[in-house]
């Protein structure tokens, strides 16, 4: 099981995907790629950049428990959905 988890906002997931992935296997240059967290286990998505926002900042809050059970919630096998986006 990965250790790490990160939450972000973008207005393109398959593009921000790709971008931590080329981090992650190339420079490192930032958190995604240090940590190698490119594998899409959860996602939401919003009308608006500002409920976006609200919700990361929530998330970003919560306990590794609660976050694990969001996403056992989601996707009970923690599979990779990169492909799925």
């Amino acid at each position: 099981m990965r250790t790490v988890l990160y939450i972000g906002v973008t207005n393109n997931l398959k593009v921000r995907l790709y971008q931590h992935e080329m981090d992650a296997k190339n420079e490192k240059a930032h958190f995604a790629g240090k940590y190698n967290t490119y594998n899409l286990i959860y996602w939401e998505r919003f009308e608006n950049i500002e409920d976006a926002i609200k919700r990361e900042k929530q998330l970003k809050g919560w306990s590794r428990k609660k976050k694990n059970a969001l996403v056992d919630e989601f996707n009970s096998g923690w599979r990779f959905l990169n492909d799925e986006v």
